[in-house]
C-alpha cells in the first residue's frame, strides 16, 4: 500500500511519527472517450479563448473570480502569507470527546495510520488509552495545502484518520425546498411501519451489500471482450401504490415471507437416530 504522508500524532507533549494511507478506493468503472472512426482516445488541450492558441503549465497562474469576469491573481508567496500556523507534517489533537456526538453528515474520508519505526510504542500507548476510555480524538491535519478537520479513533485494530467537513461546509437544511412541515401521523400507519422496520432490522454486516450496477456493468465488459452476444435485461413492471396503508401492508407481508424464508434455510436438518 502506497504512503500518501508522513508526519507525526502530537497531543500534548507526545509525538507520534506515523505513516498515512488511504483506506478506501473508488470502483467506479470509467470510460475513455474515442474518435468514433478510428477509436483514438481524444485529447483534451489547455487552450485560452482570447489568445486563441494552446497554453502549456507554465503559463498558467491561479485567479480567484471576485465578480463576474473580474478576478485577482494568487501566487505562492501570497499562499506563503496566509499558511496556517499549525504543523504540516503533524495530526494536532484539540479535544477528546463520544463518537455519538457527531454526526455521520460530518464524515468525508478515511485514512490508515501506522507508526513509523521510532513510533511503535507510542502508537500503542494511544491506540490502548483510546480504546479503554472509548473516546476519539478532534484533530487539524493539513494534506496538499489544505487545512482538514478530523478525527482519530480505533478502527479494529489500527489508529484511522477521517476527515471532516467543518460546520460551514454543511448545507442548511433551511435551503432544501418542500420539506414536509411536523404533522399528525396515522397510529395504525405508525404501527403498521414500526413493524416493517422491525421486520427489515438485523445485525450490520457489510459483506452482505454490493454494487449491482457496477458489477452487472463488468461482467457486460467481460462479454464484449470475449465477443459474446449482449441480451436486454426485461423490464420491470412499476409498482402501483394506491394506498398509503395498503402499501404498508403489502410490505409487512412481503419481508414477513422473507424472513420465514431466512429461518428456514438456517434451519439445520435434524440427523437420523441411530438405532
Amino acid at each position: 500500500m502506497h504512503t500518501m504522508w508522513k508526519g507525526s500524532i502530537s497531543f500534548g507533549l507526545v509525538n507520534i511519527p506515523i505513516k498515512m494511507f488511504t483506506a478506501t478506493e473508488e470502483k467506479d468503472i470509467r470510460f475513455r472517450y474515442l474518435h468514433q472512426e478510428c477509436n483514438s482516445p481524444v485529447r483534451y488541450k489547455k487552450t485560452c479563448p482570447s489568445c486563441n492558441k494552446e497554453i502549456n503549465d507554465s503559463e498558467i497562474v491561479r485567479g480567484y473570480e471576485y465578480e463576474s469576469g473580474h478576478f485577482i491573481i494568487i501566487d505562492e508567496k501570497d499562499l506563503t502569507a496566509v499558511k496556517s500556523e499549525i504543523d504540516d507534517k503533524a495530526i494536532a489533537i484539540l479535544d477528546f470527546v463520544n463518537l455519538s456526538e457527531i454526526d455521520p453528515i460530518y464524515f468525508d474520508k478515511t485514512y490508515y495510520l501506522a507508526p513509523q519505526e521510532t513510533g511503535s510504542r507510542a502508537y500503542n500507548l494511544l491506540r490502548q488509552a483510546m480504546n479503554d476510555t472509548g473516546k476519539i480524538a478532534i484533530a487539524k491535519i493539513t494534506i496538499r495545502t489544505k487545512q482538514n478537520l478530523a478525527v482519530l479513533r480505533i478502527y479494529k485494530n489500527i489508529l484511522v484518520l477521517e476527515t471532516l467537513f467543518y460546520p460551514d461546509e454543511v448545507r442548511p437544511i433551511s435551503q432544501i425546498p418542500g420539506l414536509p412541515e411536523e404533522t399528525e401521523t396515522n397510529e395504525k400507519e405508525l404501527d403498521i411501519a414500526a413493524k416493517l422496520i422491525d421486520n427489515l432490522s438485523t445485525p450490520f454486516d457489510p459483506q452482505k451489500y454490493k454494487d449491482d450496477y457496477r458489477e452487472g456493468l463488468q461482467e457486460l465488459i467481460s462479454k464484449k471482450i470475449a465477443g459474446q452476444e449482449i441480451k436486454a435485461a426485461p423490464d420491470i413492471p412499476p409498482r402501483n401504490v394506491i394506498d398509503l396503508m395498503e402499501a404498508l401492508q403489502a410490505s409487512l407481508k412481503e419481508t414477513k415471507a422473507k424472513s420465514k424464508a431466512k429461518t428456514k434455510t438456517k434451519e439445520k436438518p435434524k440427523q437420523p437416530s441411530i438405532v
